[in-house]
C-alpha cells in the first residue's frame, strides 16, 4: 500500500476498528447526530463495472464511502479485496494506471471474487478518464466494482459517455447525492414519531405535530440539508462562523481552481443574491456588472451550477413542454445553507449567524425568496421544474410524464386575490401557504408548504 493512501485504508490493519480509526468515520462518531447515508443500501455489492457518485462538496461523499467499506467488511467482504484512493493524491492518469493495477497484482489482494477499487474526488486527477478507460480495455477491471465520486457534475457526466459498453451490467450505474431533503431531515432527527409520518403523508396530522413540523422547517431554513449545519444547531445552539467559512471557502477555491478570477464570482454571487427569485437575463445582469460581455456571466453561473452552488430554473413552453429559450430565466441557491455562507463572504460580519442569517430570515421579503428556492430546489431533484411566465407568473411548474402542474408558494400571512390570477386559470394548480390546514382558495387546493415539502421528499425516498 503507498503511504499516503493508508490513513484512508486501516481496514487492512484491522477490520475490527476500522470504524473507530478511520480519520472520517472517527469524526462521524463525534458529531451529536450521526446521519447513515440510505444510499449505501443501493450501492453495488456483486456486479462488477464502473459506477459513479456526483455531487456538491462538503455533502458527505467521503463519509458515505466509508460507510460503505463498513458496511462491506460487515458483510464478509475480506479487507484486501477493497481499496481507497482519494483523486487529490493522484497526478495524472498514468499514476492513476500504475496505482491501481499495482494494487490488484498485489500479493495479498484477492485473485478470486470480487475487488472494489474507490477513486474519490477524481475529478482533481488530470485526465482520469483516459486511465479509467485504459484499465476496462485492458480487463484489469474484469472482475472489479470501480466505484468514481466527483464534485463537478459535467466533467462526471461528459466522462460517463467515453465508456460505452464499458460500464457493466447492472441497471443503475450513476448515483447523485443531494444534500439533505426536509423530509430527510425530519426523519433524521425525528421531530415526527413513525406513526405521525405516516399520518402526514395522508395529510392527517394533529395539531400539534404539525407545529412541530413546522419549527423543523425554520430550521430547516437556517442549516438546509449540510451535516456540519445541522451537528453545529445541535451542538451549540448557533453555527459558528467557521462552518460559514468551510462553504465558502470551498466556493472560491473551487473557482479559482479553474482559473477564474475571484472579484468576478463576488459581482455574480452579490447579483444572484439581490435578484434571487426575480427573472434575469445575462445582458442585464452584464449592465449591473463591470463584466464587459454576457458570455462571461454565464460561464461562470453554468461553473457554479456544475458545482450545485446554484441552479437556473427556465420559463416553460406550456405547449411543448421544454425551456422557453428566449425568456428570461430564474437563479437560485440550491441549498438554504449555501445561501448564507455565501452571504457571510460577500458581507462579512464578527458572527454571521446573528449578524447575517437571523436578519434575512426575520426579514419577510428575504425569507420568501428563500422558501421558494427552497421549493424549486426540492422539485428538481425529481422532475424538469420550470416557472411559467404569462399575463401573471406561477412559481413552480414541474412536469410529470406529459403533464406540467403548477405550484404557487404564498409564504405570507394573507393571500390576495390579485396574485392568484395566474394560477387560477389552471385546473390542477397548488397553492403552498403557512396555513396550518389544507383547503382551497378561489378553487385552487392549497396545503401546508412545510406538509407538502415533507412528503415530496418522503415519496422521493419511496421511489429510490
Amino acid at each position: 500500500m503507498d503511504i499516503r493512501f493508508a490513513p484512508h485504508n486501516l481496514h487492512l490493519e484491522s477490520p475490527e476498528l476500522f470504524a473507530a480509526q478511520d480519520p472520517h468515520l472517527k469524526v462521524l462518531s463525534r458529531q451529536p447526530l450521526v446521519y447513515r447515508f440510505p444510499l449505501i443500501d443501493r450501492l453495488p455489492t456483486d456486479l462488477p463495472g464502473i459506477y459513479t457518485i456526483s455531487g456538491g462538496r462538503q455533502i458527505g461523499k467521503t463519509s458515505l464511502l466509508k460507510q460503505w467499506m463498513g458496511h462491506l467488511l460487515e458483510k464478509g467482504v475480506p479487507p484486501h479485496a477493497m481499496v481507497f484512493f482519494t483523486g487529490e493524491l493522484i497526478d495524472d492518469q498514468h499514476a492513476l494506471v500504475q496505482l491501481v493495477n499495482m494494487y490488484l497484482q498485489d500479493a495479498e489482494t484477492p485473485k478470486e471474487g470480487l475487488r472494489f477499487v474507490i477513486l474519490d474526488e477524481i475529478t482533481y486527477t488530470r485526465s482520469w478518464d483516459k486511465g479509467v478507460k485504459f484499465l476496462a480495455d485492458s480487463g484489469a477491471l474484469e472482475n472489479v466494482i470501480l466505484v468514481i465520486t466527483g464534485s463537478d457534475m459535467v466533467i462526471i457526466r461528459e466522462a460517463r459517455m467515453r465508456f460505452p459498453g464499458r460500464r457493466g451490467m447492472a441497471d443503475k450505474v450513476d448515483f447523485r447525492l443531494f444534500p439533505l431533503s426536509f423530509g430527510e431531515f425530519v426523519t433524521f432527527v425525528q421531530a415526527l414519531s413513525p406513526s405521525e409520518r405516516d399520518a402526514a403523508m395522508v395529510s392527517a396530522l394533529s395539531t400539534e405535530a404539525m407545529d412541530r413540523l413546522f419549527a423543523a422547517f425554520d430550521k430547516y431554513l437556517i442549516h438546509g440539508g449540510f451535516l456540519t449545519a445541522i451537528n453545529a444547531i445541535a451542538k451549540h445552539g448557533h453555527i459558528p462562523p467557521a462552518v460559514f467559512a468551510v462553504y465558502s471557502d470551498w466556493i472560491r477555491g473551487d473557482v479559482l481552481k479553474r482559473h477564474k478570477q475571484e472579484h468576478y464570482l463576488r459581482q455574480v454571487l452579490d447579483s444572484v443574491l439581490r435578484r434571487m427569485g426575480s427573472q434575469v437575463t445575462w445582458n442585464a445582469l452584464c449592465q449591473d456588472l463591470a463584466i464587459d460581455h454576457p458570455q462571461t456571466v454565464s460561464d461562470y453561473i453554468s461553473l457554479l451550477e456544475s458545482m450545485d452552488v446554484l441552479f437556473v430554473q427556465p420559463a416553460l413552453l406550456e405547449d411543448k413542454l421544454i425551456a422557453a429559450p428566449k425568456k428570461a430565466r430564474k437563479v437560485m441557491f440550491t441549498d438554504p445553507f449555501i445561501l448564507h455562507a455565501v452571504n457571510s463572504w460577500l458581507k462579512p460580519a464578527k458572527d454571521p449567524f446573528s449578524e447575517r442569517l437571523r436578519p434575512m430570515l426575520e426579514n419577510p421579503e428575504d425569507c420568501g425568496r428563500i422558501v421558494e428556492a427552497c421549493v424549486a430546489s426540492h422539485y428538481r431533484r425529481s422532475f424538469p421544474t420550470f416557472y411559467l411566465k404569462a399575463k401573471g407568473e406561477v412559481d413552480i411548474a414541474y412536469v410529470d410524464g406529459r403533464r406540467f402542474f403548477p405550484v404557487e408558494i404564498k409564504w405570507t400571512g394573507q393571500l390576495r386575490p390579485a396574485d392568484l390570477k395566474q394560477i387560477a386559470k389552471y385546473k390542477n394548480g397548488l397553492i403552498l401557504t403557512k396555513s396550518r390546514q389544507p383547503g382551497r382558495i378561489q378553487g385552487i387546493a392549497t396545503e401546508p408548504l412545510p406538509l407538502h415539502l415533507f412528503k415530496l421528499g418522503q415519496n422521493r425516498q419511496n421511489e429510490i
